[in-house]
């Protein structure tokens, strides 16, 4: 290493003796491309913004390490996403996020990252320059910190989703929550009269807008392919003085058409060897279901605890099964979906379930049924006690905790053979 800047110093030596008589303009950016060829790494971190449906979304990436042993990742706020692997080379930096398939593919030079965050069926350009320090937050925030409820009709039978602000003076750190699952941590400050809150990790970019409103409520601006969306956030209690709906229950909008009969599942694990729900292992015992997908965030989310239950509760008699819907190329070769169990070093059986289209064609028992994760809880009588639509992801702090403690008791309840001490779910009206 040492020897090689010493190389280093010496050519930048010869090129300044032999470069004294050239245009001056010239000299300065012929360096800078030199300068970005031979060098080992572009080591730090680099700040910049990613064009995700029109908007420009910032994001940070600490990089260190050199050549193909390159490591970087993603940061926000005290969060980081690790690249699975890295290398850089000629100028040319390159980091693969196995766990979602995404690929940073970027270009140093003159100073400047250039290049694209790409994955299924979506490219994103990125720029980015080494220790760039954020815009000053506009003067005089208003407080939006609490808890909001966002009137809503969504696809999935929705009527709200709660907003979650913490704050501290023109900064804030929100997550959304919906029923199946939270955005994670969005992070943001006061400009322009209003705050842009956003995140870009290994599964790619999020962007929001809350603009305070003159009546005291917040409006919560949305983007997408097909434009942007307005929608309307108020404080929990003047949503009821308004007659509004809050979220859903988590515990009661996935139902079965008949609980009492058991769920059943034949698919095949990820050496092609079918697993059933009749299979001798599971007869007897309390079985965890759930219904992921390696593309998912909240099922990313969700996999430490599912893990965890298993090596906790497997000599009690616990088994835990996923049920994974992937794309077409995926089930295919199924890279991502191994990324995953190798991050969250998973040991319980992962099935090729389907693609997502197939989702109620290939459980149909399931009522209300059009999100990851969702997890049935069964008995040891073979039955579905209870079901969970979504997961509290760690953004969600307490929630997150709650629902961690929730889950253990409910097991707990079931390998006791407490049958009627969970909620039993009803069924479909």
């Amino acid at each position: 290493m040492v020897s090689r800047r010493r190389s280093a110093v010496r050519v930048f030596g010869l090129i300044a003796l032999a470069m004294a008589s050239l245009p001056g303009g010239f000299v300065p950016s012929l360096f800078a491309q030199i300068k970005d060829s031979l060098a080992g790494a572009p080591a730090g971190t680099w700040a910049g913004t990613g064009e995700f449906n029109a908007q420009r979304v910032p994001f940070r990436l600490e990089i260190a390490g050199t050549g193909d042993q390159l490591q970087g990742a993603l940061i926000n706020g005290k969060e980081k996403s690790p690249s699975s692997s890295g290398s850089y080379s000629e100028g040319h930096l390159l980091l693969h996020f196995d766990d979602y398939a995404n690929t940073l593919d970027a270009t140093l030079k003159d100073g400047v990252l250039t290049g694209t965050f790409s994955g299924h069926s979506r490219s994103i350009p990125l720029t980015a320059r080494l220790d760039t320090a954020p815009l000053p937050a506009s003067a005089n925030p208003p407080d939006i910190a609490g808890t909001w409820e966002v009137a809503v009709k969504s696809p999935k039978g929705e009527s709200a989703w709660d907003l979650h602000v913490r704050q501290s003076g023109a900064e804030v750190d929100a997550f959304i929550q919906r029923i199946d699952g939270d955005t994670g941590n969005l992070y943001g400050s006061w400009h322009d009269g209003q705050f842009a809150v956003s995140h870009f990790t290994a599964a790619g970019p999020s962007y929001f807008v809350l603009r305070p409103q003159p009546d005291g409520t917040l409006q919560i601006v949305t983007f997408s392919k097909g434009g942007t969306q307005a929608l309307t956030a108020r404080r929990p209690q003047d949503a009821r003085s308004a007659g509004l709906a809050g979220p859903d229950d988590p515990l009661h909008h996935t139902t079965l058409k008949d609980p009492n009969q058991p769920l059943t599942f034949t698919f095949p694990d990820l050496n092609g060897k079918a697993v059933s729900s009749a299979d001798p292992e599971f007869k007897g015992k309390v079985v965890v279901v759930s219904i992921g997908g390696s593309w998912c965030p909240n099922c990313h989310d969700e996999a430490p605890l599912l893990e965890e239950l298993y090596r906790k509760y497997h000599n009690r008699g616990l088994e835990v099964v996923e049920l994974s819907f992937e794309e077409k190329e995926q089930l295919a070769n199924p890279a991502r979906l191994k990324a995953v169990i190798r991050r969250y070093g998973i040991t319980f059986p992962v099935l090729l379930a389907g693609t997502p289209d197939q989702l109620n064609e290939k459980v149909p028992q399931a009522v209300g049924f059009n999100f990851w994760p969702t997890t049935f809880f069964i008995g040891r009588d073979g039955l579905v006690k209870t079901i969970h639509a979504g997961y509290s992801g760690p953004a969600t702090g307490k929630d997150n905790t709650n629902l961690r403690a929730e889950v253990n008791a409910l097991v707990q309840k079931l390998l006791s053979g407490d049958e009627h001490a969970s909620t039993v779910v009803g069924a479909a009206k």
